[in-house]
């Protein structure tokens, strides 16, 4: 329930900025209210789209293809296993021809949830490292984090287009209204950073809670540690430089590579690795206590 609401606090919100930018868009064409409209038609039609078709829209931004259990028997196994130890049911599996190095859960709920994995995490990894990662995002599934974070990255993604949109209708305009023009600049940039500082807010804690519940389920906190250590090491070699911005909190850890600096910390879609590790190695040891 506070899921669901928490998933309303943010459609809303995402919408409201939606609209505005709109707004701002209409006043400079003199339009008067119609750019409101189109706004306010546009969030209903995302709102539906990012509940029902948000992982559809995730795998056809990756070009990741369903596998079946013919094509990839023991992905599927392994999927199989985990979800049963979870106690969800299996949900369907995508393959993402990438070299990089990288996982992410997408879907409304366990009946439309989908993990995609791409061929450079498969070819990194070995079994048991993949199992971790594989339970990592079953976590994500089981603790409900999946319908909030596909909506913030469908949702996300559009604000960032409708803002890059108003920049160019301010290039293009020959409205010299100056208050337009600062309102719609500001809008331009407060559009994105708000999307991507509501994408922060939902993301970072749940990754330290998708890893306690994945080394839960896989019964093995160390492989987890193990994985997440390669995958940093590789998407710093070779990160994800077609992945979009508004879709880094989905990942299992940020396709950019893993920021440095304090300030860029701050607005990291991820907790810092070593954190993470540390906490797996932690759950490691108190189990064999």
């Amino acid at each position: 329930m506070f899921e669901n609401l928490k998933t309303v606090i943010l459609l809303s919100v995402l919408s409201v900025i939606m609209i505005i930018i709109f707004g701002f868009i209409g006043s400079i064409f003199n339009i008067g209210s119609l750019g409101l409209t189109v706004g306010l038609l546009i969030a209903i039609v995302m709102n539906f789209m990012s509940y029902f078709k948000s992982d559809s829209i995730a795998l056809r931004a990756y070009n990741a293809q369903i596998v079946s259990e013919q094509e990839s028997p023991n992905l599927h196994m392994i999927v199989g296993d985990l979800a049963n130890r979870a106690g969800i049911k299996k949900p369907r599996i995508a393959v993402i021809q990438s070299s990089e190095p990288n996982a992410f859960a997408t879907g409304r709920n366990q009946d439309h949830a989908v993990v995609a994995v791409t061929t450079g995490i498969l070819q990194l990894l070995n079994e048991d490292e993949l199992r971790g990662v594989i339970s990592h995002e079953l976590g994500h599934i089981k603790n409900k984090d999946i319908l909030i974070s596909s909506v913030a990255a469908t949702i996300g993604a559009l604000i960032s287009y409708t803002a890059y949109m108003a920049r160019w209708a301010f290039i293009f305009s020959d409205n010299d209204n100056m208050g337009n023009v600062i309102s719609g600049i500001l809008i331009s940039i407060i559009g994105p950073l708000t999307a991507s500082i509501i994408q922060l807010a939902i993301s970072r804690s749940r990754e330290y809670r998708a890893d306690a519940t994945g080394a839960e389920i896989c019964g093995n906190p160390l492989a987890l540690a193990s994985a997440l250590r390669k995958i940093e090491f590789g998407l710093v070699q070779n990160p994800m430089n077609d992945a979009r911005p508004t879709d880094a909190h989905m990942f299992i850890m940020n396709p950019f590579g893993n920021a440095a600096s304090s300030l860029k910390k701050l607005f990291a879609t991820h907790p810092p690795t070593a954190d993470r590790i540390m906490k797996l190695e932690e759950m490691a040891g108190a189990k064999l206590q």
